[in-house]
């Protein structure tokens, strides 16, 4: 059994060890991934190793529509041996012990190292750089210890976790729409009703775009990286031009401007108005007709002002644009090789 999706980057295909013990439907392993021994890889699941190594332990557990990812400039991925992850969570540059488990709609950033034995509870958000030792359970946003865990009672999460995962969605990929050439549509994102796509933009893996309501509108250049969901059910999504929409967001009736980018894991809540030139952190929230003012990074659930956007971060979330463009363009070759 093989993913549904195999793509090299930059001339490097992934490398497995044996061949997984399951590969669910839609997903997608991309570039110098090693997955080790008896992987486990969920429905609409990525692993996308473009312009990092990303090192997988044996006996590997990734749920359904979660992401592993890197750090193009900085970080790789490095994850030990008997790693449970639950359902829409993101391991991103970050590295991870062996027998630790990471439940549903954890995200963990770049630069972050979590000790062997560890828990990260449902929802949880592990901030950038934090170091989190072994033998603790982790809970909220920053993640931070709450009681010991013993290796039995980890053992027994995994399981548990596991378990609940055992049924995944019944529904397959979708086609990709007729779209231009500068246009990326991944193989196994499922794009639905009336979803427009600017010249430039990219949509990437088992990601889910659902216009069947109300119209999806992206604007040029923007990217909408792997297992995000946008899912209107009135007036509709805006998106504008030159926007990064990160790993596994979920959005709902929106306005979202120009030139900005929403973190990893946040939720847009219906009736959001995001400006111009906004930073919305990994793991926000919106409250529903929340206004977010141009120039600033927000961040909390829900979220609030935390700082100005200085011209590092702005020059930061250009790259990113920029660096996405190429993606798109790349993926697109490697994807048409393969038909």
């Amino acid at each position: 059994m093989t993913p549904d999706l195999i793509l090299p980057y930059d001339g490097v295909q992934p490398d497995f060890a044996s061949r997984p013990v399951w590969c669910g439907r839609g997903s997608t392993v991309i570039g110098a991934a090693r997955i080790g021994a008896q992987a486990w890889i969920g429905d609409e699941a990525v692993i996308r190793a473009d312009g990092q190594t990303v090192t997988l332990g044996d006996r590997f557990w990734l749920g359904h529509r979660s992401t592993v990812h890197i750090a193009t400039r900085t970080h790789g991925t490095r994850v030990g041996d008997r790693v449970t992850v639950g359902r829409n969570s993101v391991v991103h540059a970050c590295t991870i012990g062996s027998d630790v488990v990471i439940e549903d709609d954890v995200v963990i950033l770049d630069g972050a190292e979590i000790g062997d034995g560890a828990v990260i509870e449902a929802g949880a958000t592990v901030f950038p750089r934090a170091t989190l030792p072994g033998g603790y359970a982790y809970a909220g946003s920053p993640a931070r210890p709450g009681r010991t865990v013993d290796s039995d009672e980890v053992a027994e999460r995994a399981e548990r976790l596991r378990e609940r995962m055992g049924d995944g969605p019944a529904y397959p990929a979708g086609e990709a729409p007729e779209v231009e050439d500068s246009v990326f549509v991944a193989r196994t994102a499922r794009l639905r009703g009336r979803v427009s796509l600017g010249a430039g933009a990219s949509v990437l893996f088992c990601c889910d775009l659902n216009a069947e309501v109300g119209p999806i509108v992206v604007g040029a250049d923007t990217n909408i990286q792997d297992n995000t969901v946008v899912r209107p059910r009135a007036d509709g999504v805006v998106i504008g031009r030159d926007t990064t929409i990160a790993h596994n967001v979920r959005i709902a009736d929106c306005r979202i401007g120009a030139r900005a980018l929403i973190g990893i894991g946040a939720t847009i809540a219906s009736g959001t108005l995001i400006a111009d030139d906004v930073m919305l952190a990994a793991g926000a929230t919106t409250d529903p007709g929340q206004i977010l003012e141009a120039g600033y990074l927000w961040g909390g659930r829900p979220a609030r002002i935390l700082a100005p956007l200085d011209a590092e971060k702005r020059a930061m979330m250009i790259r990113i644009v920029e660096g996405y463009c190429r993606h798109g363009r790349e993926y697109r070759a490697a994807q048409e090789a393969l038909a």
